[in-house]
């Protein structure tokens, strides 16, 4: 065994937590952001047993800093009364004051929303993949799942034609 924490696997640590699957669907994906995540000790327990979820989860700029509002992470069932943190409380994200700012004035400007995709742990440190979207309507979406289904129907036709079946 080497040195410490060598025994600990790379995979195990970058692990994802949890994801927004539905935000593809429902956003057009403008750009992406990868946000540290100001946590307890106990939510930290509760993400790396993947009970957090995201779904319901956006992010504003407020004061100058990034915050996370609507992410549930379940209380830990062995926290102490005195150390149990909300579960839906509002948390901090971590970014250069630089993308804050920016960010916030995109937000503002362009009526874009900041949207959590997914969540996970790397180097031991959670973080989430933010992104800056931009909400489809109902059209985008048929589009969106007409365009999906005729390149699946291109690929399909592909790969008879190599196979000689057509």
């Amino acid at each position: 065994m080497g040195p410490k924490g060598a025994a600990s696997g790379a995979d195990a640590d970058n692990k994802v937590v949890a994801s927004n699957r539905s935000a593809r669907h429902d956003f057009d994906v403008l750009e992406t952001l990868e946000v540290g995540l100001v946590l307890k000790g106990s939510e930290v327990k509760s993400l790396r047993q993947g009970t957090v979820q995201i779904a319901d989860a956006h992010a504003r700029v407020r004061d100058g800093e990034l915050w996370l509002y609507g992410m549930h992470v379940p209380v830990w069932l062995s926290t102490g009364a005195h150390d149990r943190p909300e579960p839906d409380r509002p948390r901090k994200l971590l970014a250069h004051r630089t993308e804050i700012a920016r960010l916030g004035d995109r937000v503002a400007q362009d009526r874009l929303t900041l949207v959590p995709l997914k969540l996970y742990f790397s180097n031991g440190r959670a973080k989430m993949e933010l992104a800056l979207v931009r909400a489809r309507t109902k059209g985008d979406k048929r589009a969106a799942i007409a365009e999906r289904d005729a390149n699946a129907e291109v690929r399909k036709a592909m790969g008879r034609s190599a196979k000689g079946m057509d």
